[in-house]
């Protein structure tokens, strides 16, 4: 289990890139399930979930991994394919959102 998760600060964070808690289950291949019981520390969040949102918000591994309460743990690096594979959950988030603020835009 998480020593502690930093929800207001992840919220915060997602807020301000117009981004939500689902964004945060698509970039790491998890289900909003999961990543509800991370926010309630009822989950602990695995490493690679530690790399996929430090891509997806902009902000260091270490940041995240402290966010998520398991800093004291060493991180693993990400193989090549690994990071291929977050960057392009990152990208079809991110288009997603695209789509979704195209529909309700008024231009």
């Amino acid at each position: 289990m998480a020593l502690f998760f930093d929800k207001v600060w992840f919220d915060e964070a997602l807020r301000q890139r117009r981004l939500t808690r689902a964004d945060l289950a698509n970039v790491a291949g998890i289900s909003v399930e999961d990543v509800t019981l991370m926010f309630k520390d009822q989950m602990e969040v695995p490493p690679s979930c530690v790399a996929a949102w430090a891509a997806l918000l902009a902000v260091p591994e270490p940041e995240i991994a402290v966010r998520c309460g398991v800093s004291t743990r060493t991180l693993p690096t990400l193989t090549d394919q690994q990071r291929l594979e977050a960057l392009e959950r990152r990208v079809t988030s991110l288009e997603a959102l695209v789509r979704q603020l195209s529909a309700n835009s008024q231009f």
